[in-house]
C-alpha cells in the first residue's frame, strides 16, 4: 500500500484513509469505488458471507446464477488493480473513536493482533439468520429452506412449495411465493394469531393453511427439501420451504460504538450511508432495507462516494 499521505490540517495522520469491515458484496463494491479514488483503503475479511450455503447468487447483473464464492473472487480479482486497496485476513476485536479518526485493533488467523488507525470506517458486516429449531432446517439452509423468493422463486417455479413462520409474518410471505407456484401450503408456527381476515386472503389464493406442529424436514444429502413431517407422522411432499428468518448483526462492533439501531436489529443510517457516530458508516444487510447481494453492493458504491466526498471536503476546507 503507498505510504504517501495526505496533509489533512488539524488532523492525526492515520495509515490508511478508509477501514472496510467486511468483504462481502457491500465491501468490495465500496473498496471499489474508493481505489478509483485513489483512497488508501483497508478491507478485513472476517470469514465466508451470509449467502455462502447458497448454490449461486440470482438477480445480479451479469452474474445471475453465480457461485457466492466465485462473486467474491471476481471481486477480488479486480481490485488487484488498484494498489492503495489492500485485503487482510482479520477480525476486527475492537473499535475506538480518537477525536477524529479510528483505531482498530485486528486478530488474525493465528490469534496474533495489531492495530491500525482510519479517517473513516465502513461497517459492512452483515447479519446472520437464526433459524427455526427444527430437525433438518440449517441442514437445507440455502438450498431446501429459503429465504428470498425473488433469489430463489424461479429456480423453484411451479412446484409444490411451503411457507413456515409465525403468523405475524406469514401471510405475506405465502402471498408473494403464490406469484412462482399455483401449489402453496403455509405451516403457522402460532395458528391461534392467525386472523380471519389472513386466513381469507390466503384461502382467496387457493393456499392451503396446516396448523398441525411440523416435526422435522426430510431432504437428500445435496441439500434438496423432499418432506415436511408433521408431529402425526405425516408427510407432505415439497420442493422448497419458504421462511422469514430471524436476524442479528453478525459483528457486535455497532452497538459497541453506540450506533443507533431500528426496532429489528439493523443499524440507522442517513442518505449518505453514516451512521449516528460521526465517521462511521454501514452498508448491506445490516442496514434496514431489501437484503440482496445486488443491492448490499449498490449501497456499498454508495457509502463509498459518501465517505470519498466527506473525505475530500475535510482536505479542501472553505
Amino acid at each position: 500500500m503507498p505510504a504517501v499521505r495526505r496533509s489533512v490540517p488539524g488532523r492525526v495522520p492515520t495509515d490508511i484513509d478508509v477501514a472496510i469491515v467486511g468483504a462481502g458484496s457491500a465491501g468490495l463494491s465500496a473498496a471499489l469505488v474508493l481505489g478509483r479514488c485513489l483512497r488508501r483503503v483497508l478491507v478485513l475479511d472476517g470469514g465466508p458471507p451470509r449467502n455462502a450455503p447458497s448454490p449461486a447468487v440470482q438477480a445480479f447483473f451479469t452474474r445471475d446464477g453465480t457461485a457466492p464464492a466465485k462473486l467474491l473472487n471476481l471481486g477480488r480479482a479486480e481490485l488487484e488493480a488498484y494498489q492503495s486497496v489492500e485485503i487482510k485476513e482479520a477480525k476486527v476485536v475492537g473499535l475506538v473513536r480518537c477525536g477524529k479518526h479510528f483505531e482498530l485493533t485486528l486478530e488474525g488467523p493465528t490469534g496474533r493482533r495489531s492495530t491500525r488507525t482510519a479517517r473513516k470506517v465502513l461497517l459492512a458486516t452483515g447479519v446472520e439468520d437464526e433459524l427455526p429449531p427444527l430437525p433438518g432446517m440449517r441442514e437445507l439452509w440455502g438450498s431446501g429452506v429459503l429465504h428470498c423468493p425473488y433469489c430463489h422463486g424461479w429456480e423453484h417455479r411451479d412446484q409444490p412449495l411451503a411457507v413456515y413462520g409465525r403468523a405475524k409474518l406469514v401471510t405475506g410471505l405465502a402471498l408473494l411465493v403464490s406469484r412462482w407456484s399455483p401449489d402453496v401450503v403455509v405451516c403457522v408456527e402460532d395458528p391461534a394469531n392467525l386472523t380471519q381476515n389472513a386466513r381469507r386472503r390466503l384461502r382467496r389464493q387457493g393456499i392451503e393453511v396446516r396448523e398441525e406442529a411440523l416435526a422435522s424436514l426430510e431432504g437428500t444429502a445435496g441439500g434438496e427439501l423432499r418432506h415436511l413431517v408433521f408431529e402425526s407422522g405425516e408427510k407432505l411432499a415439497r420442493r422448497a420451504l419458504f421462511i422469514h428468518a430471524h436476524q442479528h448483526q453478525r459483528s457486535s462492533l455497532a452497538q459497541e460504538m453506540g450506533c443507533r439501531l431500528s426496532a429489528k436489529g439493523a443499524i440507522k443510517v442517513n442518505k449518505q450511508h453514516q451512521t449516528s457516530v460521526p465517521g462511521l458508516y454501514a452498508a448491506g444487510d445490516n442496514t434496514p432495507g431489501t437484503q440482496q447481494a445486488l443491492l448490499a453492493a449498490a449501497e456499498g458504491s454508495g457509502a463509498a462516494i459518501s465517505i470519498n466526498e466527506t473525505l475530500t471536503r475535510e482536505e479542501c476546507p472553505k
